[in-house]
């Protein structure tokens, strides 16, 4: 650190201690010329950007047209389920169109009232909507409680080892900023940067520990709402 900023930092501290001294006067006339974002929606492809970097999470990341988006949800539930039998949960709130078209053998469940850990852990998987995206890091955010439709509570996508999420592009943030801006601060979130894994035990990378071992993207420009 450079005399001249330990100088600043420490007349900062002093004012700050004064007796009636406003300590973010001077952290207010700071000038802020930094970058801000590194990349520009208006000059980046953020949703290609968004789907690459999830992909490099091992998360399946499909685009789809938001008239196939039904087609699209029902063959990978039947897929999941050909594979996994068991019915699949979902949140209140999910538009009905997203499901329109499922093949007989799929079965849904309702969260309502809440199903136990248990009763999660026997799904063959769940399907959500989101609140926001990120493209830097191939982030998808949850927002859960009341006024979230479609997303449902924390346990229904940390419990069950299938979660189908659908994204829509204008939900595709640049960077952190640029998604918390968009978000409650006050409501509980839950970020998703592909499958659960953790590589804590000799570096040996091990799926499904804190969440679902299998996260498919449907990313769509345009979304049916009911």
């Amino acid at each position: 650190m450079t005399g001249s900023a330990k100088d600043q930092i420490l007349a900062r501290i002093r004012a700050a201690n004064q007796a009636g001294a406003d300590p973010d006067a001077a952290y207010a006339e700071l000038t802020r010329n930094y970058l801000r974002a590194h990349h520009d929606a208006g000059t980046h492809d953020i949703t290609g950007l968004f789907a690459e970097r999830a992909a490099d999470y091992r998360a399946i990341v499909e685009r789809v047209p938001g008239v196939e988006l039904a087609a699209a949800i029902a063959r990978v539930l039947a897929a999941r389920s050909a594979s996994v039998p068991g019915p699949f949960v979902i949140p209140d709130g999910l538009p009905a169109g997203w499901l329109a078209g499922l093949p007989g053998e799929i079965t849904l469940a309702r969260d309502e009232p809440p199903l136990p850990a248990a009763e999660l852990d026997r799904m063959s998987g769940v399907v959500t909507g989101c609140a926001v995206a990120i493209a830097e890091t191939g982030t998808i955010i949850l927002d859960h409680g009341p006024g979230a439709p479609g997303q449902g509570r924390r346990a229904l996508t940390l419990v069950p080892d299938f979660h189908l999420v659908v994204v829509r592009e204008d939900q595709v943030a640049a960077d952190l900023a640029d998604a918390f801006a968009r978000l409650a601060p006050a409501r509980p979130h839950t970020l998703i940067s592909g499958p659960s894994a953790t590589s804590d035990i000799e570096l040996i990378r091990v799926e499904g520990v804190h969440g679902p071992r299998n996260l498919h993207i449907l990313l769509t420009p345009d979304l049916p709402t009911s």
